[in-house]
């Protein structure tokens, strides 16, 4: 969406840099007056939310950094030290770790309303691919933080992950096995795999930050989504994003830091795991092995399958199928609001992805189990099957002409048939 500028330097000195460094005016115009539909609902302020998140997490990992020590015989205790002894160590842990958890909770918000609204069709599905590589960076970094606690919970967490690497055996004869022992630097989980974990734990929010820059740029070619899921036709149909949207995404992200808040002071371990308060203990095993809260889902869908190897394929694929949405959804209306019988098969599959979550805390045995792999099946057929299905026979409802209609609640036009 190209606009012309309408920056003015107001000084000589600012005329002179922006002449060299067009910094200043690219924040402008990409920031303060980008036009954005007129009819955002609350649910777009998440990309600003995701921001702040990211902005969290970076600033008080770095500090976490210069305290901790990613030795195995010391990094339970530099975790303890960092709580009793630094000054404010116990609040910048505690924001890293409920950081984290908002983050996702965040970014699971921001997944929902893409998928709702259609935002990964055309012109968008690069933006939409980078918005799938930053989940899977912040998984992998999400992963590799929870490690470095080398808590019980953490300890063996790491174990049994990385040993899933090793169901590549059955397709060619130790080759699974050589990349754990790589991963681990020996034949156990010890020392220089925690050493890796902190190393790429420290990288890879880097690369979630490059991206996301990416991700703002690949949103600011086609302009944002709306509701509606009609392009912006006229200048009726648009506003400025400052004041109107740095307003509403500042009164959501208050909201948000509330919410934060709530987490941080009153209830710091409630997302967490009791057992990773106990250091790790290689001869130990925990009775019941789970991942935190966000990977459940994914965690639930590995185990629903009874093979080592195809569960691993499905776990990533998983993910991994999110790419290929522009691609699967077959239908040419963006919104779920005009789409009748999808929104329902969508709303579907949204339940399905909370009960996975909670079937991912649960023993793999008895109806859990059962539940489990009738979930895993929906959720692929739902992808793979429905969604292309549907749009090939969907007659769509009828849409406004503008999202100035819209907004002005006009009757609708006729809907077009595909």
């Amino acid at each position: 969406m190209a606009h012309v500028s309408s920056y003015q330097p107001s000084t000589a000195i600012a005329k002179w840099f922006d002449d060299r460094l067009p910094i200043v005016r690219m924040m402008h115009d990409q920031f303060n007056v980008f036009p954005m539909p007129r009819n955002l609902n609350y649910l777009w302020t998440f990309g600003g939310i995701l921001t702040f998140c990211l902005a969290v997490q970076l600033l008080t990992g770095i500090v976490l950094a210069m305290h901790y020590v990613p030795q195995e015989s010391m990094a339970f205790d530099s975790v303890e030290h960092i709580m009793r002894d630094v000054n404010w160590g116990w609040l910048l842990r505690y924001m890293h770790a409920n950081g984290g958890s908002m983050f996702f909770l965040a970014v699971y918000i921001h997944i929902v309303r893409g998928m709702y609204y259609g935002s990964y069709k055309a012109p968008r599905e690069v933006l939409w691919i980078i918005g799938v590589l930053i989940f899977l960076a912040m998984m992998a970094t999400a992963f590799m933080g929870y490690s470095l606690v080398w808590g019980q919970m953490s300890f063996w967490a790491v174990t049994v992950i990385t040993n899933l690497f090793s169901s590549l055996d059955s397709i060619i004869p130790g080759m699974g096995t050589t990349i754990v022992e790589w991963i681990w630097g020996g034949f156990s989980v010890g020392g220089p795999t925690l050493t890796r974990l902190y190393s790429l734990h420290y990288l890879l929010p880097f690369v979630i930050a490059g991206l996301v820059v990416l991700h703002i740029w690949a949103l600011h070619i086609p302009g944002s989504t709306n509701p509606t899921g009609i392009e912006i036709k006229s200048k009726s149909d648009s506003v400025p994003f400052h004041p109107y949207y740095t307003i509403k995404d500042g009164f959501a992200m208050s909201m948000f830091v509330i919410l934060f808040a709530g987490f941080v002071f009153y209830a710091p371990n409630f997302l967490g795991h009791p057992d990773n308060y106990i250091v790790a203990d290689p001869l130990v095993t925990p009775p019941h092995i789970v991942p935190e809260w966000y990977f459940l889902p994914f965690y639930a869908i590995l185990r629903a399958i009874p093979s080592k190897l195809l569960g691993v394929i499905a776990m990533f694929a998983s993910i991994g199928v999110l790419l290929f949405l522009p691609w699967l959804d077959t239908s040419k209306v963006r919104s779920a609001r005009y789409r009748p019988i999808f929104k329902w098969f969508l709303l579907a599959f949204f339940i399905n992805a909370v009960a996975l979550g909670y079937l991912g805390a649960k023993a793999p045995e008895g109806w859990y189990l059962t539940f489990g792999r009738l979930c895993t099946a929906y959720y692929f057929l739902f992808l793979l099957v429905i969604m292309p299905i549907i749009g090939w026979i969907e007659k769509p409802s009828a849409m406004p002409g503008s999202i100035t209609d819209d907004v002005l609640g006009k009757k609708p036009a006729t809907a077009k048939t595909r």
